[in-house]
């Protein structure tokens, strides 16, 4: 089952996506051409894993977490499907990562490893849109690189437990306007899905609808505005945005 949410007519929806259209709990019909997508869930935790698949700390000269690095993104910077993404004057380096996302379908607590995706509902693709020139020894956690509203397209439906599978073994790719620019799969996490929910939930409670993004391969590249990053990630489908220039003025304490 693919469970989304977006806006048509005025008015917030949530249903499913079948047959090529969107079907809201009221049994109405949508056609996805003609409705603003939203972020498939309201989560009230999004949890990042930074640095979790070795060639990516590789190509930032990074040496390998210990133990996860985890990190939360603000719930604002969440955008759904086709949505722009704002690109914050002055920024050097702005880029995509593209990840699965896992959502939490149950309140849990110190969840062992061996049980931990017994508590995943299912799961979608995440950009974590970064300004690589914030992210650094100052600016840790990196909430100045990866919190800038717009900076979480998410979506376009979460796919339920049941009919996605395994997490383990799953392509993900990320294409910028019809280039591809990276490509890897799940089975080189430095870190599992299990491992993450085990070590998060030791931590803190995890609630229904938390969102574990969990992380990114190699292939980042600059994007700029008008370019179109296409997010692909097996048995979910793909998630697309497109970067604008924003013009919301940055603090003069960041020296821009």
């Amino acid at each position: 089952m693919k469970l989304a949410r977006w806006a048509s007519n005025g008015q917030l929806h949530s249903g499913v996506f079948e047959d090529h259209l969107l079907k809201s709990k009221d049994g109405t019909e949508h056609d996805p051409d003609f409705v603003i997508w939203l972020p498939p869930n309201e989560p009230k935790k999004v949890i990042g894993i930074a640095l979790n698949f070795a060639d990516h700390a590789k190509e930032l000269n990074l040496a390998k977490p210990e133990l996860p690095a985890i990190f939360l993104k603000p719930q604002t910077s969440l955008v759904g499907h086709l949505s722009n993404v704002l690109m914050p004057p002055k920024s050097d380096y702005m880029h995509y990562e593209v990840e699965l996302v896992a959502v939490i379908g149950r309140t849990c607590r110190n969840v062992k490893a061996k049980d931990a995706l017994d508590y995943v509902q299912g799961y979608t693709i995440g950009n974590d849109v970064t300004i690589r020139d914030h992210i650094g020894p100052y600016f840790r956690p990196p909430l100045i690189g990866k919190g800038w509203d717009t900076f979480g397209p998410v979506g376009p439906w979460i796919v339920t437990s049941d009919e996605f599978g395994s997490p383990h073994n799953v392509e993900l790719k990320t294409y910028v306007n019809n280039e591809l620019r990276q490509h890897g799969n799940t089975n080189n996490l430095i870190y599992s899905l299990e491992e993450m929910i085990e070590y998060c939930s030791m931590i803190m409670t995890l609630e229904e609808g938390d969102q574990i993004w969990t992380g990114t391969p190699a292939g980042l590249s600059h994007v700029y505005p008008g370019d179109v990053m296409r997010l692909e990630i097996e048995g979910i489908g793909a998630l697309e945005n497109t970067v604008v220039q924003g013009k919301q003025p940055l603090s003069p304490i960041l020296g821009k």
